[in-house]
């Protein structure tokens, strides 16, 4: 038997591949197939089935174009309803992969139709559990996520996901090894562990969503409690989930168009186009197109995009390092950004040989910043600001800068800081695009500002705060 995690850090996402005697099957693919395939096809075995533990709402999974490019069915368990042809499996049911099994476990609650698959191995062991978004490591799937589909309340669901995990997973041997859908850094989850699988038996004994001291009213408080707004996108995704969707070589062929500069800019006032830049973040505060949007490729990018711009169906140009067209695409197609109208042809290089005009974003060292002077603006999440943070200073989270605007002046400058220099510079660039120019960027952030003497709170940690 052959079991292997392909883990995407970008959206703290796993999908697996499992194969037995020249079988195979896929649970929670990503949306560009052909490692998969190619595997497969390596190994000399079949893709057989693909599994899915629901649909998913953070990114767009890879099960209807992988259905097509082998014929393997798709596997949903009870109460999916997708539009496309697919297995609705029933709650115990099994199926067969060479040697070895996955039953189906419907463990309602994150969503309603979100179901866990258990691996039987050669002799008949429960080996492993894929359990999705249903239990992560450290925590369990949030509970808001199908309220609208299911009508249904937050509490309601979370009730639901208590029951399913002690009358389904609790049961299972200690032993079993536990595979889910999200590590660290997930929307999917509050505070998600940073490894992405374990022994079932070490969630039993750290985890709080399986405290069997833990009563079920105690379990929905704590579960609903604090949870951020839902990224915009999520909704978005889940339909593409449900409906199907473009093939990513489309994706690719209608966005790997260059532009020159007077193209560019031509497409951009035609289609009211974004235009996303995705270079490095010192590369963008030195110069770049007024108005543009920075969300770096080397950070958590697909996310911020889909919680930053929401709107899937938004046109979209590219300014790119050379080289890079290709995986920025394919990034965005991943969260359900299609519409990528080119890039421009020679970067901010050949647009300013043009003659066109950039802006630039002033930059600081945290040495520099002067204490108790000017406003400090800290855009990361509450957690990370309720552990320490600079005294007097102010918490914006970047996931709800696009609501609390009126939070800035537009006419006086102020700090901000993330924790390393990553968000800070995507929240001044949409303050920029909304006309507030005040914004002094602290280099390295929050760790740049821990070794200087400015004031800051005592440390908490994380884990006890509630």
């Amino acid at each position: 038997m052959i079991l292997e995690q392909i883990y995407t850090g970008c959206l703290a996402q796993g999908a697996y591949y499992i194969e037995s005697d020249g079988e195979a099957a896929v649970i929670d693919p990503l949306r560009e197939i052909s490692s998969y395939v190619e595997k497969a096809k390596k190994n000399k075995a079949s893709i057989k089935y693909i599994f899915e533990t629901h649909f998913h709402a953070d990114f767009v999974s890879g099960h209807v174009s992988l259905s097509k490019a082998t014929g393997a069915p798709i596997v949903f368990g009870p109460q999916a309803n997708p539009k496309f042809d697919a297995i609705i499996a029933k709650d115990g049911q099994e199926f067969t992969i060479g040697a070895v099994t996955l039953k189906v476990i419907h463990t309602p609650g994150h969503t309603m139709e979100s179901t866990c698959y258990l691996l039987l191995d050669e002799h008949g062991k429960e080996h492993a559990l894929f359990s999705g978004d249903t239990l992560f490591l450290g925590d369990v799937g949030r509970p808001d996520l199908a309220q609208k589909a299911a009508d249904m309340t937050q509490e309601q669901l979370a009730g639901i996901l208590y029951e399913s995990l002690h009358q389904k997973i609790m049961p299972l041997p200690d032993d079993v090894l536990l595979y889910p859908a999200h590590g660290a850094g997930s929307a999917c989850g509050k505070n998600i562990s940073k490894e992405t699988f374990g022994p079932l038996g070490d969630q039993k004994k750290s985890n709080y969503a399986l405290d069997t001291s833990l009563s079920k009213e105690d379990f929905i408080r704590q579960l609903t409690d604090g949870l951020m707004p839902a990224p915009a996108y999520f909704p978005a995704n889940v339909k593409l989930n449900k409906e199907g969707y473009s093939d990513v070589k489309d994706v690719l062929a209608q966005g790997l168009i260059p532009l020159s500069p007077e193209d560019f800019e031509h497409a951009a006032t035609q289609n009211r186009a974004l235009v996303l830049d995705v270079r490095h973040q010192d590369a963008f505060t030195q110069a770049h197109i007024p108005n543009s949007i920075f969300i770096g490729l080397d950070g958590g990018f697909a996310p911020w995009v889909g919680a930053m711009i929401g709107d899937i169906k938004h046109p979209i140009l590219l300014v790119v390092d050379k080289g890079r067209e290709q995986e920025a695409i394919t990034r965005l197609a991943r969260v359900g950004f299609d519409q990528v109208l080119g890039y421009l042809n020679g970067g901010i290089e050949a647009w300013v040989a043009a003659g066109n005009e950039t802006d630039a974003i002033e930059n600081i060292e945290a040495a520099a910043v002067a204490e108790g002077q000017l406003p400090i603006f800290d855009v990361r999440k509450p957690g990370e600001f309720a552990s320490e943070h600079v005294e007097g200073g102010l918490n914006t989270p970047l996931d709800l800068l696009n609501d609390n605007l009126g939070s800035f002046n537009k006419t006086k400058p102020f700090y901000i800081h993330c924790a390393g220099g990553y968000r800070s510079v995507i929240a001044a660039s949409i303050l920029k695009s909304r006309g507030i120019h005040g914004a002094i960027n602290v280099l390295g952030g929050y760790a740049a500002l821990k070794k200087t003497t400015i004031k800051r709170t005592d440390y908490i940690c994380p884990s006890t705060l509630k």
